[in-house]
């Protein structure tokens, strides 16, 4: 697929691309149609600066000026608004989880537009088949889904502990992956860079972009096979040494007797997480095989059960979100779980166990689109970040062919 821009991994301001074109796109994501003089007085940038970074914008295809209907004439120039452009460019994500591996394709509003979920096989561990997976299955999507559209880059994303300064899943226990360079790996396949991240990180990013509130003080806690955390800071998500700020998945839970494989007995992830639910849930007689989809299928039907198990689950899950909120005191907690989204109505549970009485914590805002939206979070963030940092398709191989892409410039 010819591309014309490409999104370099952990693109950052500098002097020649400052900070003023990612302010007024951010004014256009969160307020366009809107013209010039409200970006400017939005952003404190001088009407001129307004004016050179929307043309850099326009000429790049990430912002528009959209047809408006006539009306009454007023003195001075017309005022001729911005949007984002969600016509000409998407981004393309992997989102790689226990049971399926997710290939999206999202605008540049973070607006999912096409996703695949390919099975894995059941019980498979290590990252070779995976990565041979994504590597005969995502050029097809693109080539079918994009329509000619460019597509500026490829997030990859899993659960665990994830240096995207490496480009390196270092450890997911759930998928059998440890040391995996899946930036460089997925590169050397698909041609464009990738931009690798945790997920519970990845939809922190998404939050702070397209979410419901777009706080820039919040912990964003992802409870699945795999439990994680994300911690962002004055609009900062904290990465730590190697990418491992938010590790809670060996947290201790009261009460819990469940042996972890790292040795321990009752950590968090291995007492909360879908499998460990939907093994008791085996026991219990509620269903045939561990699927928490069926769990929750259960539930939705009104077998008590099914109900008190998805009640302790989210217990147990408001628990964890305490002590984040008492270590951290986020503006808000958001929770990735699939409970809280097919159940919506059992969120007030997880909200008393966590003691939360200044209403911090709420539900995802994707819903069924979050591992969609996790996927191709890391490169919006990157073009949100720095849309002056587009390179064109040759500068970027270049950049690459020392083994940058897929880690930091």
């Amino acid at each position: 697929m010819p591309l014309a821009l490409v999104a370099d991994p952990a693109a950052t301001p500098s002097a020649e691309r400052p900070e003023g074109a990612a302010a007024v796109l951010r004014a256009a994501l969160e307020h366009g149609p809107v013209g010039r003089g409200e970006i400017s007085r939005a952003t404190r940038l001088s009407p001129a600066a307004v004016s050179r970074y929307a043309a850099e914008l326009l000429a790049l295809g990430l912002v528009r000026e959209p047809v408006v209907a006539n009306s009454a004439p007023r003195p001075g120039r017309p005022s001729i608004p911005l949007e984002i452009d969600t016509e000409r460019h998407l981004v393309a994500g992997v989102h790689v989880a226990v049971p399926q591996i997710t290939l999206a394709l999202a605008d540049l509003r973070g607006r999912v537009v096409a996703r695949r979920q390919v099975a894995r096989e059941p019980g498979g561990l290590g990252a070779e088949r995976d990565l041979r997976v994504i590597a005969a299955e995502l050029p097809g999507f693109l080539r079918r889904e994009a329509a000619g559209r460019s597509v500026l880059g490829v997030g990859a994303v899993t659960g665990g502990w994830v240096d995207p300064e490496l480009g390196m899943v270092v450890e997911n226990s759930a998928l059998g992956w440890q040391q995996v360079p899946l930036g460089r790996e997925l590169a050397s396949v698909l041609g464009l860079p990738v931009h690798v991240e945790g997920h519970a990180r990845a939809l922190a990013r998404a939050e702070m972009l397209f979410g419901a509130k777009h706080s820039g003080e919040l912990v964003h806690l992802f409870v699945g096979n795999v439990v994680d955390a994300a911690i962002v800071a004055g609009g900062v998500p904290v990465r730590g040494r190697q990418g491992g700020a938010g590790g809670v998945a060996h947290l201790p839970v009261p009460g819990s007797e469940l042996r972890c494989p790292c040795g321990r007995v009752g950590c968090l992830q291995v007492t909360v997480s879908d499998r460990a639910v939907a093994e008791r849930a085996v026991a219990a007689g509620i269903v045939e095989r561990p699927d928490l989809r069926l769990v929750l299928g259960a539930a939705r039907a009104g077998d008590r059960r099914a109900l008190e198990l998805c009640r302790a689950r989210l217990r147990t899950v408001g628990y964890a979100a305490r002590l984040l909120l008492d270590m951290l005191g986020p503006e808000e907690l958001v929770v990735t779980e699939a409970v809280t989204v097919y159940l919506p109505e059992l969120l007030p549970v997880l909200r008393e166990a966590a003691a939360d009485r200044a209403g911090v914590v709420r539900a995802s805002s994707f819903g069924l689109d979050a591992l969609a939206v996790a996927a191709t979070a890391p490169v919006l963030a990157a073009i949100h970040q720095d849309p002056l940092g587009l390179r064109t398709v040759a500068t970027a191989r270049v950049a690459g062919s020392g083994g940058a892409v897929g880690g930091r410039r």
